[in-house]
């Protein structure tokens, strides 16, 4: 087993769907890391594909000129699905108490996940999904900072230096037979840790571990 029970665990147990009842329309990391993101995404995403982004909100941070064939947003929060302007469609789901996704084998040429993997319970499960519904060759983009909603993240991750945190995506690829060795990305930040909370310059550390299916 990846994970032990205990690593498992979150601070605050009670029905992720509870906690992410009302819409929070705000961002989760500062505009350096949104640019970063926005401009990774165009260098490693191709147009008129299908992607998913999983465990979204109101805004999924897709390069504005780049047009795609479909995107699918996943969230627990209709409210913020909705307003997401790039989702063509969305469902809501907790996947912490049900992994496996209504989606069909091999339809995603890219599955994306913007600083909300530190909340999954089960990766084992869920990574296994994400190769599932990719197409072969296709790309999983996990992306995260040093921010969290610290009741609702795992103790392995809340437990972790940010190093180690790298890790543990790369070992969430590994436990799934089919991917590429995972290609990690670090910009980390240029400003005091004290000043990060503050949203200084050079502010939130950027992190993207990144592999395709092979078979």
């Amino acid at each position: 087993m990846m994970l032990r029970p205990n690593e498992r665990l979150k601070l605050d147990d009670t029905n992720d769907k509870l906690f992410y009842d009302y819409p929070r329309f705000v961002t989760h990391v500062d505009e350096g890391f949104i640019q970063q993101l926005t401009d990774f995404y165009r260098d490693r995403l191709q147009p008129n594909t299908r992607i998913l982004d999983m465990m979204s909100s109101w805004v999924s941070h897709l390069p504005e000129e780049m047009q795609f064939a479909h995107v699918e947003g996943h969230g627990l929060n209709a409210e913020e699905l909705a307003r997401n302007p790039r989702l063509n469609h969305y469902f809501v789901q907790n996947i912490n108490e049900n992994p496996q996704l209504p989606l069909p084998d091999q339809d995603f040429d890219a599955v994306l996940n913007c600083v909300s993997v530190q909340y999954v319970q089960y990766p084992e499960a869920v990574f296994s999904e994400i190769h599932r519904i990719l197409k072969p060759g296709g790309v999983a983009i996990i992306s995260f900072s040093n921010r969290m909603f610290f009741q609702k993240a795992i103790q392995a991750w809340r437990d972790a230096s940010e190093a180690s945190r790298v890790e543990l995506v790369k070992r969430y690829f590994a436990s799934v037979p089919g991917f590429s060795t995972p290609e990690v990305i670090v910009h980390k930040s240029t400003a005091p840790a004290v000043l990060q909370w503050l949203g200084a310059a050079g502010g939130d550390p950027f992190y993207a571990v990144i592999a395709h299916r092979i078979q």
